[in-house]
């Protein structure tokens, strides 16, 4: 006999109870960076490009990478490099069926969050 009461039912009742937790706020972030570093990537091969093609593709590209927008962009690309680097370091760990259970997953995930920004911080100062 059919469910008359299904058209009364939402679709995805465990969407109106989620919330998010760190481990996939960590997760989904590690992929957004990875895309980002894509990006960043072309930028700079873009750069690179311009450099070896002559003056005036260089300063076009050059005005736009040391422009204010552009700092911008490098220090969030170096902030995403070194949060990716570390998400994959908590990933190989756990690949070794360690870390698994809830505590410390959730430990990785401020270590990896604080991590990044503390050697981001660390890199800027340096160079």
């Amino acid at each position: 006999m059919a469910d008359v009461n299904r058209g009364n039912r939402p679709l995805s009742p465990h969407l109106t109870i989620y919330a998010p937790q760190l481990t996939s706020m960590t997760s989904i972030l590690t992929r957004i960076t990875g895309n980002a570093l894509i990006v960043a990537m072309f930028l700079i091969v873009w750069w690179l490009l311009a450099a070896a093609t002559g003056a005036e593709s260089f300063a076009t590209a050059d005005a736009l990478l040391t422009s204010w927008f552009g700092d911008l962009v490098l220090f969030l690309s170096l902030w995403a490099m070194w949060y990716h680097t570390l998400a994959g370091v908590r990933h190989l760990i756990w690949d070794q069926a360690k870390g698994l259970d809830l505590d410390t997953a959730y430990k990785l995930g401020y270590a990896v969050i604080g991590g990044s920004v503390i050697l981001t911080i660390l890199t800027v100062i340096i160079i």
